[in-house]
């Protein structure tokens, strides 16, 4: 193990290097700019903001849970408050948390460019997303959904007495959002790579937005479409999914599942992306596999599109349907495993230090694989027959959604906290925070394995005697995880107005994002950088620990 030195700060930035903070302090000159940074702040307030109210609701979720007969609230209630957690985690936190916050900030400057390819589609991205938001936030102070975040017909189109029409459509303005987000991401990979960065240069977060972009492009319509049909059935009954009417129900899941299950990837292809570049950082060793790990990154955006159908098992489709929906749900597992055989051998005899983002990237690392392992039990249509709609499925999810994503996002808050801020923070809170983090997810998810195997539906707030030790385990859990996402809150808050300067490249890293000061200038780079290497070129064996990606 190795401490990587923190490389001083120069005595004098170039007068030509203005920080796009220092571009304006005003309230206006935030709301109205066209900077790829700033917009991607503004997207990180937004969905921190998202993240503590859906964090409140299943808060106040677990503590009902706590009994076997309900304390708190009511059948109504407990629906609308899952509900609640459900639609504003997903599509409000997760969906953008990755790609519109880090991608915003850092795609351009990873790739050489000024910005990206459409400014003002960019910030226009972001007040879709608030249009959005304030339907969805309208929906909950106006009483609230209880159709669950799948939004399920016939009970959504036809039975629900909650706002399904504002919720629905939050979510259908916000997937423009991240269309618009999608095609900007896309175009600046394409068009406003540096000389010298070839695709095979590319570092593989970029990799990683871009298949993950393409998702959203091709699959956010689907959805769209989808919500704006419950809609028109619920204000104008037109018979799309009201099997009295001749519509189809099942119809509803095809087209949800067609979408929602890519939407899986939208959200850890981003996180695949910050781990390797926080691997090879913290391990000072090349990815191991680099061409192979875009190829497992196209291969899942790819293979995604064609699983929906293991959603289905008990749905009523045809049983050859369900045979080749789980054939290609296991397929969906080899570059998954390509991508952590791949990570372990990058820190086989790797020169490893322990620095906050690493010990988050490693919280990933066997929170995914114990998530990936659970989804090949669910693509399996015996086990999945049995375990639909308990807590199984609920464990599974979380530890590749929340467990996988949110170690990967705070991994990558902190490994470009110092480049995003200038500023340092406390390094013994921040290990502290993720490995209680990593303690307390498990402690929370880990005992929904035993419980919904055990025969424990999801979405009852009501249940059996037994089951209740599990419960108050996993509540317990919940509130140590609660404190493991508000520590950083505190030192990273600190760190903004006492924390000591960064230098531009804190961490000896190889990207072009390093070769710029931190904070990094309005425009990026005083002069294009000229890449001449590929990525990841560490050599801790010798003088030159490392060798930067490109030159101005």
């Amino acid at each position: 193990m190795s401490q990587i030195a923190a490389v001083e700060p120069p005595p004098e930035e170039s007068p030509t290097c203005t920080s796009y903070l220092d571009a304006g302090h005003t309230l206006v000159s935030w709301l109205t700019t066209t900077d790829h940074k700033r917009i991607g702040i503004l997207y990180a307030i937004a969905i921190t903001l998202f993240f503590f109210i859906a964090g409140f609701a299943i808060g106040l979720a677990r503590l009902e849970l706590m009994s076997p007969r309900g304390m708190l609230l009511t059948d109504e209630g407990y629906n609308r408050l899952f509900t609640l957690h459900g639609i504003v985690m997903v599509w409000f936190f997760l969906v953008p948390s990755i790609p519109a916050t880090f991608g915003n900030f850092l795609i351009p400057l990873m790739i050489g460019a000024r910005d990206v390819a459409f400014p003002r589609l960019n910030l226009l991205s972001w007040y879709i997303y608030l249009i959005g938001a304030g339907f969805t936030c309208y929906a909950i102070v106006a009483g609230g959904v209880d159709t669950g975040w799948t939004f399920y017909t016939p009970f959504s189109s036809l039975y629900a007495n909650g706002n399904v029409v504002a919720a629905a459509a939050g979510v259908f303005v916000a997937g423009f959002s991240s269309i618009a987000t999608g095609v900007n991401l896309i175009t600046t990979t394409h068009m406003l790579r540096a000389p010298g960065m070839g695709w095979f240069r590319l570092p593989l977060f970029v990799w990683a937005i871009y298949a993950t972009s393409l998702v959203m492009v091709l699959a956010t319509p689907v959805l769209a479409m989808t919500l704006l049909l419950i809609v028109a059935e619920r204000l104008f009954h037109l018979p799309v999914f009201n099997p009295h009417e001749g519509g189809d129900p099942i119809l509803f899941q095809h087209l949800f599942w067609f979408y929602s299950h890519p939407a899986v990837y939208i959200m850890v292809l981003p996180a695949m992306g910050v781990i390797s570049e926080v691997f090879s950082c913290f391990a000072r060793r090349r990815v191991f596999g680099y061409v192979m790990m875009i190829y497992a990154l196209l291969g899942i955006a790819i293979i995604g599109f064609f699983v929906w159908g293991h959603h289905m098992f008990v749905a009523g489709q045809s049983q050859y349907a369900s045979l080749v929906f789980s054939f290609l749900s296991f397929m969906v597992a080899v570059p998954s495993a390509i991508k952590v055989f791949n990570w372990t051998a990058t820190l086989y005899r790797g020169s490893i230090s322990f620095e906050a983002p690493m010990i988050y990237a490693m919280g990933f690392l066997g929170l995914f694989t114990i998530g990936g392992l659970t989804g090949l039990f669910v693509a399996s249509i015996p086990i999945d027959v049995h375990v639909t709609d308990t807590y199984f499925v609920v464990a599974h999810f979380h530890f590749i959604m929340v467990g996988g994503t949110v170690s990967a996002f705070f991994a990558a808050l902190h490994f470009w906290w110092p480049k995003i801020t200038g500023k340092l923070y406390s390094e013994a809170w921040a290990r502290f925070a993720a490995i209680i983090m990593f303690l307390g997810f498990n402690t929370t998810f880990l005992p929904q394995f035993i419980m919904g195997y055990g025969g424990m539906p999801r979405r009852y707030h009501v249940y059996p005697q037994e089951f209740q030790v599990y419960h108050v385990i996993s509540s317990m859990g919940a509130l140590v995880l609660f404190a493991a996402y508000t520590l950083p809150l505190v030192y990273l808050g600190w760190s903004l107005f006492y924390g000591k300067r960064a230098g531009p490249n804190p961490w000896g890293a190889t990207g072009l994002e390093w070769q710029t000061p931190s904070p990094p200038p309005e425009h990026n780079f005083d002069e294009i950088p000229r890449v001449d290497a590929p990525p990841y070129n560490y050599h801790p064996e010798k003088e030159e620990a490392f060798e930067p990606q490109g030159r101005s």
